[in-house]
């Protein structure tokens, strides 16, 4: 992975790099962020969350991603990729958003600055 960093966001991937239905695991070093930032492909849109589930250790990269929404591999708790709300039990607490933004053929990531529904 390449990236990119001006003061406008962290060049992360180009568009063709996340396929429809995937995720992209972009780590602390790479973001400045203090945890790792996953960024989705669902619906032709893109949306950041904090990588690791709010229930429990787990990589919501590695989720699968359907319809708006993302299921933890661990437990299955589900969160709105727009709102990062959770769906379902077992989680309560909301995966922090991630504004993106697709700029020049790239994937951008503001990590800290929460997305805009």
């Amino acid at each position: 992975m390449s990236t990119s960093t001006t003061g406008t966001g962290i060049r992360v991937a180009e568009v063709d790099d996340i396929e429809e239905g995937e995720a992209l695991k972009v780590p602390a070093e790479t973001t400045g962020y203090g945890g790792a930032i996953a960024v989705f492909h669902d619906g032709g849109a893109y949306y950041a969350l904090d990588d690791t589930c709010s229930h429990g250790q787990a990589s919501l990269s590695e989720g699968w991603i359907e319809d708006g929404e993302v299921e933890c591999p661990l437990h299955s708790a589900r969160f709105c990729l727009k709102s990062g709300e959770p769906q379902c039990m077992p989680a309560t607490v909301a995966a922090r958003t991630h504004r993106v933004e697709v700029r020049d053929g790239g994937i951008w990531l503001h990590p800290g600055q929460e997305a805009t529904a």
